[in-house]
């Protein structure tokens, strides 16, 4: 007996939908920085305080910080953690040649502290930490800040650009709680929050 040969055929299952292919204009629309802002501005966020020394500024070279609510852990094995920075700001330009930095997470009664190091136009950053109690980092040499709920110190491993951003993912060389109380500082919708 000849073998039987056998056609595979398709049928559409009952009930399936297939979607219309996108149109050039529908796959082309995107929010516009009002929307996009607007929604994010919803969703609450801790401050951190992201800092590095920049050794060839000056004699004794320089300090830098800058406030940050787009700071996150990314991998636990090994400590990852990333933090986006906007791509022209001095933060960037240090981060881009100089691989080790910190970040002190910010307690409530440190709102100042992110409104200073937020300021655009702001004055220079010696002037800035200059009332600011905080220690150097023995892995890092960047400041970490008394008073703060965590610290880490941290050394970048990569850098992706990403739109008018620049992400930085950053192994942790050091991780301390040193205020054992506190509650942490939010942002929520422009501006900064006290839990409770």
């Amino acid at each position: 007996m000849a073998p039987v040969e056998q056609t595979a055929v398709s049928v559409p299952h009952a009930g399936v939908v297939r979607p219309e292919p996108e149109t050039s204009s529908e796959a082309e629309r995107r929010a516009s920085p009002e929307e996009f802002r607007a929604a994010l501005a919803r969703l609450a966020a801790g401050v951190s305080l992201v800092t590095a020394h920049d050794p060839e500024e000056g004699a004794r070279g320089e300090d830098v910080g800058m406030t940050a609510t787009a700071f996150i852990s990314v991998s636990l094995e090994p400590p990852l953690v990333l933090v986006s920075l906007r791509e022209d700001s001095r933060m960037d330009e240090l981060l881009s040649r100089r691989d080790h930095w910190a970040v002190s997470v910010l307690s409530e009664s440190q709102r100042h502290i992110a409104g200073r190091f937020a300021m655009r136009g702001r004055i220079s950053d010696r002037l800035l930490f200059e009332d600011v109690a905080y220690r150097r980092g023995a892995a890092t040499g960047a400041p970490l800040l008394g008073g703060a709920l965590a610290t880490l110190e941290c050394r970048t491993t990569q850098r992706v650009p990403a739109g008018d951003h620049t992400l930085v993912i950053g192994l942790v060389l050091d991780a301390r709680t040193p205020s054992a109380s506190g509650r942490p500082l939010t942002y929520f919708r422009g501006r900064y929050h006290q839990l409770g």
